[in-house]
């Protein structure tokens, strides 16, 4: 069952969990977990813990599960500033869980010792974002979008990756030194 407090994101709802289920295309998914937790936790029966220690429980007690099944960390790292978003938001724990597939994240929640270990998170965060990707190859290239000549849309080329091609790329395209503003720049495969 879902819950929300004070407009926090804690569980996933029905009618989003089942759009989750029916993309089960073949191969790993990755899962940026972005958690903010509570200073003191909210556990139902009222047993006092600070909102850092129901959180340390529930990964010592689903950690063996998600192992099981053939999960990984493949990225964590400490929540420093928001440069883009609301200046407001931090974030606790920041990490990008893999899972071999889409039934594998399916068993884990489903299975009996981690829906035990859930009530620790469920009252340890405060507000969360948990964010499905496929899984694709990082730094293979960046990519550049400006306006079309014609004055409507974006056009997309890729910047070249090594300092040689660089000049090749330049002389190719005549435009290469008229820059866009930084703005414009998007990291990513394109």
């Amino acid at each position: 069952m879902p819950r929300e407090r004070q407009m926090g994101h804690i569980d996933p709802t029905k009618e989003v969990f089942a759009q989750f289920r029916a993309n089960d295309r073949p191969g790993p998914i990755h899962m940026l977990n972005l958690v903010r937790l509570l200073q003191e936790a909210a556990y139902p029966d009222g047993r006092k813990a600070t909102g850092a220690e129901a959180y340390a429980a529930y990964g010592r007690e689903s950690g063996p599960v998600f192992t099981r099944l053939g999960g990984r960390i493949v990225w964590q790292g400490r929540f420093e500033l928001m440069l883009i978003g609301p200046p407001q938001e931090r974030w606790d724990h920041c990490f990008i869980a893999e899972y071999p597939d889409v039934a594998a994240f399916v068993e884990m929640i489903r299975d009996p010792v981690y829906r035990e270990a859930v009530k620790h998170r469920q009252a340890a965060v405060e507000d969360s974002r948990l964010i499905r990707h496929a899984c694709s190859r990082s730094g293979r290239r960046l990519a550049r979008f400006r306006l079309n000549s014609s004055g409507g849309g974006l056009a997309t080329s890729a910047l070249p990756a090594r300092p040689s091609q660089a000049r090749q790329w330049r002389v190719q395209n005549k435009t290469a030194a008229v820059r866009p503003p930084i703005a414009s720049y998007q990291f990513g495969d394109a």
